[in-house]
């Protein structure tokens, strides 16, 4: 393939999260804080990200959870550079979210402002010494699953996170939903159960995300997960945008 060639479909991952309804997403986000996307990645375009998982140049570790109480299952996190696409990918998903990242800053008083740019947060974030790259691939298998988490690697945090299911939920796997709950001030939890397609993905909250009650604006505690994986293998793509310390 030329190199034009290769640029064109590389391009096409980032044109892919740029032709979203970022409208109805943004929406969502603040309504629930989380947002399902709609179909982004084909097929074989799944296929060629999920079989990187096999290919250790990669990335710069492997995490099996059960070893450190997480669930069951693993993960890989990448390695800069990282895999052009995935680049590109996380570069075009922090560009449309960061209108709300600074939205949420600005309800709740916060004196964080997040730049336009991926490349210029991710130079924050390294001069704190968080200079290890986050984007990570999951691979769960029958019986697996991950316990109710939050991702934090340091003092800077991006306040969303995408997660793309690569895997068929109609022909490779069964079980394995995403979960997301949090927890209002004085309330018990609340759970939202997810079910993705292959392709698609999933964005929401890190970590907190503020909600305008009545009493003005209050800080609602999210964590995510995912459910037992019944039958077959899910692989799912992550990308935080804060690396790790």
């Amino acid at each position: 393939m030329s190199a034009p060639a290769q640029r064109a479909s590389v391009r096409d991952f980032a044109d892919a999260v740029d032709a979203l309804d970022w409208t109805r997403i943004r929406a969502d986000i603040h309504a629930r804080g989380f947002a399902t996307t709609g179909p982004i990645l084909a097929p074989e375009k799944c296929g060629g990200l999920h079989a990187l998982y096999d290919d250790d140049a990669f990335f710069r570790s492997r995490i099996v959870m059960a070893k450190h109480s997480f669930g069951r299952g693993e993960y890989k996190y990448f390695d800069y550079p990282l895999p052009t696409a995935i680049e590109e990918m996380r570069t075009a998903f922090y560009r449309q979210l960061v209108p709300v990242a600074n939205k949420w800053q600005e309800l709740t008083g916060g004196s964080v402002r997040f730049p336009p740019e991926h490349a210029a947060f991710l130079s924050r974030c390294h001069g704190a010494a968080q200079a290890r790259p986050t984007p990570l691939l999951l691979r769960y298998d029958e019986g697996d699953y991950n316990c109710l988490h939050q991702d934090l690697y340091g003092e800077h945090v991006f306040p969303l996170q995408v997660a793309i299911l690569l895997s068929d939920p109609a022909s490779a796997f069964s079980g394995g939903e995403f979960v997301l709950t949090e927890q209002r001030p004085r309330m018990q939890s609340r759970a939202e159960v997810v079910s993705p397609g292959q392709g698609e993905a999933v964005i929401f909250a890190v970590n907190e995300r503020p909600v305008e009650g009545k009493r003005g604006v209050y800080r609602v505690r999210m964590r995510h997960g995912v459910s037992r994986v019944k039958s077959g293998r899910r692989h799912v793509l992550g990308l935080i945008f804060h690396d790790a310390a």
